[in-house]
């Protein structure tokens, strides 16, 4: 008989720079004709041909127990429309190909910015309440084919995770 599993709930806080560091870095609008600095996104995309384009995602709700990493270029979201939206994350650990799963927080992200995700960087979402939300999303034009890294908490502890 296989185990059952457990949910587990994560309050996901509103996302700062501060509080997000560890994971990538919060990007909001700036003045037109700013110099690039540290508060523009630090990408890395030399390892490919990035890739630019709007996914629409639907019914997506808030409960998950997949989690996925990209080990060769950073990856930047953003919801379209001002649409609030929650991510789960843990730092990359590239070593070991398993999230720390004591270091995993949740972030709600409003509409009037968007993240960089560092290249490692465990991501689960986005997630949210709406029927549908468009996502503008730039990474490598294939990472998903081969800089796709997935673990399953429900194989590895028997537990899924509720972003609240």
């Amino acid at each position: 008989m296989a185990p059952s599993k457990t949910v587990q709930q994560i309050k996901a806080e509103l996302i700062t720079p501060e509080n997000f560091s560890d994971y990538g870095q919060v990007i909001f609008a700036s003045k037109d004709g700013k110099s690039f600095d540290s508060e523009d996104a630090q990408l890395v995309l030399d390892k490919g041909i990035p890739r630019f384009y709007i996914m629409r995602l639907t019914k997506r709700g808030n409960k998950f127990y997949n989690i996925t990493r990209h080990g060769q270029c950073t990856q930047c979201l953003g919801s379209l429309e001002g649409k609030d939206w929650l991510i789960a994350v843990c730092p990359a650990n590239n070593s070991v190909n398993e999230p720390d799963l004591d270091r995993m927080k949740a972030f709600k992200i409003p509409g009037n910015c968007f993240i960089k995700l560092n290249v490692g960087t465990w991501h689960a979402g986005p997630y949210f309440d709406h029927d549908s939300v468009d996502f503008y999303n730039l990474e490598l034009s294939d990472t998903n084919i081969v800089d796709h890294y997935t673990h399953s908490f429900l194989k590895s502890h028997q537990v899924e995770f509720e972003l609240i």
